[in-house]
């Protein structure tokens, strides 16, 4: 029977990245290296010992744009959990500081205002994305662990924090339009257009990244935290 999901575990792992390289990420983020040959999905995730579900869940909702509803029970939230946090890790640790070399190099020719604003707007905005995922980590991560140790902790649930996203992703559309409308003129038009190509992909990538927190895990801590409940009930 043909599966209704747009990969399924018996595809070969090399065809999803021949399908779509933006799926390069997301295995490295649930620690998949590259050098599988012609092995399946589930025979590469059972090798490297990551939940096979919960990896075809996120690559089937990056490249379909949507959930179903029969997918909750496959997610592993430990595994989910892991996938954000290596996330965060690339967002904070290589992609922003990277951007942040490139638009420094590109608009180094000139000690203007307007390049001085450029830097000061994304370096504002890398203080709020970081400000947020160490929130994440820091608190709304701990306490899905403690749900997952069937403790419920009070004056706090999953929805709490969900509403910044909107704010992480309109940020940077402010910033491309500030690159392309007030761009110095002398400075290195390759790297300053490098610059705006990293940005556009920063923008997909956090889009997606909120959206896998919002449409993914917020559902299923939803349902963990009534488990939690009902079970402190019981006792």
């Amino acid at each position: 029977m043909e599966s209704k999901y747009h990969y399924s575990p018996d595809r070969k792992m090399a065809s999803l990245i021949a399908d779509d390289y933006r799926l390069i990420q997301v295995m490295t983020r649930f620690g998949i290296h590259v050098g599988f040959g012609d092995m399946t999905v589930s025979e590469v995730c059972q090798a490297q010992g990551v939940d096979c579900g919960t990896f075809l869940t996120v690559v089937n909702f990056i490249v379909d744009g949507y959930t179903h509803a029969d997918m909750a029970g496959t997610i592993s939230i430990g595994s989910l959990l892991q996938y954000l946090k290596q996330s965060h890790t690339y967002f904070l640790d290589y992609l922003l500081p990277s951007i942040r070399r490139k638009l420094l190099d590109g608009i180094k020719t000139d000690t203007g205002e307007v390049s001085f604003l450029i830097l000061k707007f994304f370096d504002e905005y890398v203080t709020k994305v970081r400000i947020h995922m160490e929130y994440e980590d820091q608190t709304v991560f701990r306490y899905i662990e403690s749900l997952m140790e069937n403790i419920e902790l009070p004056n706090f649930n999953i929805h709490t924090y969900s509403d910044y996203h909107e704010e992480v992703s309109s940020s940077l559309h402010e910033l491309k339009s500030i690159i392309i409308k007030y761009g110095p003129v002398d400075a290195d038009v390759n790297l300053l257009n490098d610059v705006l190509y990293d940005i556009y992909r920063c923008e997909e990538e956090l889009e997606s990244h909120c959206l896998i927190e919002d449409e993914l895990l917020v559902p299923a801590i939803v349902s963990l935290e009534r488990k939690t409940a009902a079970k402190g009930g019981d006792r």
